[in-house]
């Protein structure tokens, strides 16, 4: 356990306490919800920068990162359903793509190669914070509504858009992947059939 991955389980340790913030609507929840997400988004750009400059880049960090960011954005966006601030359809979309995106890493780290992270993704998770926000804020000041609507309709784009991105170059180094195993079964069969002949040959010059 070193800073980066303490600063990924903390924010993991965010999620529920959001979620109770949000949910039983005490006094000023709005700014203490914005707040622990404002908190929790700083941890995800520490943990990668301490991890980096330190280089404490784990394989524990590598897993729990994206996990930890995926459980936030989707514990904030269904914590809105249910205070009907946000259009549930909205949040199917949102959601599913942050755990289908989940799963073709998984795939790929299965299969021996990596999905790098796209320039939409990364700024996916800023814009989907500040969209959380200010749906937040908009409940407290209805002027900020079309600024929020705005806001969520972005991170609907950016979701999707992102999510393609992922897709192609998935299936782009899976194709690729695929072909390097048939190159290598076609040499391990050529240089099987060479052998098989060599040994006859081998055989008849013994004798």
């Amino acid at each position: 356990m070193n800073l980066p991955n303490s600063l990924t389980l903390f924010r993991i340790f965010l999620v529920p306490l959001l979620v109770v913030v949000l949910l039983t609507r005490t006094e000023h929840f709005d700014l203490w919800a914005i707040a622990i997400l404002l908190g929790a988004a700083l941890t995800d750009w520490l943990d990668g920068y301490f991890a980096r400059r330190w280089a404490q880049v784990t394989t524990l960090g590598i897993l729990l990162d994206p996990i930890a960011d995926k459980l936030l954005i989707a514990a904030a966006f269904i914590s809105l359903v249910e205070l009907r601030l946000v259009p549930a359809w909205v949040v199917v979309i949102i959601v599913g793509r942050e755990f289908a995106v989940l799963g073709l890493r998984h795939i790929a780290s299965a299969e021996g190669f990596t999905i790098d992270v796209s320039e939409l993704g990364k700024a996916k998770m800023v814009f989907q914070v500040v969209a959380v926000s200010l749906i937040v804020l908009a409940n407290r000041y209805p002027l900020l509504h079309p600024l929020a609507t705005l806001a969520l309709w972005l991170v609907l784009i950016f979701a999707v858009v992102s999510a393609m991105l992922y897709f192609l170059s998935f299936w782009r180094k899976l194709d690729i992947r695929i072909k390097q195993q048939r190159t290598g079964l076609l040499i391990l069969r050529r240089l099987s059939s060479r052998s098989s002949r060599e040994k006859p040959q081998d055989a008849a010059t013994q004798q």
